[in-house]
């Protein structure tokens, strides 16, 4: 479980780096959007990179058994 949990912190980290960069970069033009959609794309963005490294991890392990 805690091989899974850190999967999915590795994941969560990921995504908030990658949320962080298409948010400030201005190519993208998300940075003009209002606080709220902001922050629902930030928390999707790091949702789905952590419930993806969570279940890598998981198939990982399952895989290595």
């Amino acid at each position: 479980m805690l091989a899974v949990a850190s999967h999915a912190a590795m994941g969560v980290a990921l995504g908030l780096v990658f949320a962080l960069i298409l948010t400030w970069t201005p190519f993208f033009n998300l940075g003009t959007n209002p606080k709220m959609t902001m922050a629902t794309f930030v928390g999707t963005v790091v949702l789905m990179f952590g419930i993806g490294a969570a279940l890598t991890g998981v198939l990982l392990m399952m895989e290595d058994a």
